[in-house]
């Protein structure tokens, strides 16, 4: 059996740092950038058309927006609104697509021909917002409203997210601070201090209630601005006191088949970097409670990041090294596995959706994940469907497996019944 190896989707003219997927239209929304810097390096949004050609998943450019000297580091999307983290600021865009009819279509055909012209990073940005192709696609992009942040000596937005009808998103960054803004006035409504130093990570769940992790190596949950309590992993953890560990990303996921159910998940990394390093856990604990549930190492490689499936079936992971991992939520098993996949920080993972869109693209596999990272490069990882024997084919099994018995034992006793 060869080595496992993950498929390369897309390579971006810059480095990539955060993914997102729109379940309603199959657009794989990708962001990067190299920043403020005069290297050159572009900083961009890359919308791609993900899409089922000869029984294989493929993405093609459908259209790039410039972001000018700000890269994107962060995103969070709810319908057709895009939250991006860009510097020290929350930029919120809007971007609608929709079908030309006739002699548009026809003449911007006549300009780019073929699939391979779309599918590179060669289409230009066009200033007015819009690129159509071939099929009549057209995606325009507009700016909508943007707010700073974050206001430490150092600013940086390191996350964002919506909240479970996408009326509020709140945000986290260097300062330690959370501030939730209504969606689209990005008016504020609450701020408060979260943790001494940044926040590494957020979490919404449906009732309200917050999850912050930061660097001062605590897990707080919030409502609104008051802590309800803080996660105790270290203190009932598998290590030992004289090795710290922090908090590096939080997230809630469904419990399948329990409709309403919610667990919460989180990674635990060494502070330190250590020549013989210890391992990272992975973490399930109860939504009402907040007391852990189970604790599992996932090895040695230093997690970057984390990521839950719709249906809260299956949990995605990166690592600083490049590798990209997948683990079926319940049992914290490990199900795929591919080391250094990226070679380099993977610094976001997100699954295919499992509504709209998504059962049409994944084909006959279980699940899909994409990984980005500071090589540019989009991943696609694919999960073959686990074989598993019906119910009914089972207990046929068991009643053939009786009455052979009862056979075996009358042939053998006479007088056995």
């Amino acid at each position: 059996m060869g080595r496992r190896r993950g498929v390369e989707l897309y390579r971006a003219p810059f480095p990539l740092y955060a993914l997102r997927i729109d379940p309603k239209t199959g657009l794989l929304i990708a962001a990067g950038g190299g920043g403020a810097a005069k290297t050159g390096i572009k900083n961009g949004v890359h919308f791609l058309q993900l899409e089922q050609i000869s029984g294989c998943l493929s993405a093609s450019l459908l259209h790039s927006h410039d972001t000018e000297t700000r890269a994107t580091m962060n995103l969070a999307l709810a319908g057709d609104i895009l939250a991006a983290g860009q510097d020290a600021q929350c930029q919120l865009l809007r971007f609608q697509i929709h079908q030309q009819k006739g002699s548009k279509a026809e003449k911007s055909g006549s300009k780019e021909q073929g699939p391979r012209q779309r599918k590179g990073a060669a289409p230009a940005e066009k200033k007015s917002g819009a690129e159509v192709h071939p099929e009549g696609v057209e995606l325009k992009v507009k700016n909508l409203e943007a707010v700073q942040t974050d206001f430490s000596t150092e600013p940086l937005q390191k996350v964002v997210c919506f909240n479970h009808d996408n009326t509020l998103l709140a945000t986290g960054g260097t300062d330690g601070h959370v501030r939730v803004w209504k969606v689209p006035s990005l008016e504020k409504v609450l701020e408060f201090k979260a943790h001494e130093g940044e926040i590494g990570d957020l979490a919404l769940g449906p009732d309200g209630k917050l999850v912050t992790v930061g660097w001062d190596f605590k897990a707080s949950v919030w409502q609104k601005d008051q802590l309800v309590t803080q996660l105790q992993w270290q203190e009932n953890g598998p290590t030992s006191s004289n090795t710290p560990y922090r908090y590096q990303a939080c997230r809630f996921g469904q419990v399948p088949d329990q409709p309403g159910g919610l667990r919460l998940f989180t990674v635990q990394i060494p502070h330190k970097r250590l020549r013989q390093p210890p391992p990272c856990y992975l973490t399930a604990w109860d939504s009402s409670t907040f007391l852990p549930l189970q604790t599992r190492s996932c090895g040695h490689e230093v997690i970057s990041c984390l990521t839950v499936s719709e249906s809260g079936t299956f949990l995605g992971l990166g690592t600083v090294t490049g590798s990209v991992a997948i683990y079926i939520a319940f049992s914290l098993q490990r199900l795929y596995y591919v080391k250094e996949a990226h070679g380099i920080v993977v610094t976001d993972v997100t699954f295919l959706p499992e509504k709209g869109c998504g059962p049409k693209l994944l084909g006959p596999h279980e699940t899909a994940l994409f990984s980005v990272a500071v090589d540019s490069r989009c991943q696609l990882h694919l999960l073959p469907s686990r074989r598993s024997v019906p119910v009914w084919l089972l207990l046929l099994l068991c009643v053939g497996l009786i009455i052979v018995t009862i056979l075996l034992l009358q042939s053998a006793f006479p007088g056995f019944l």
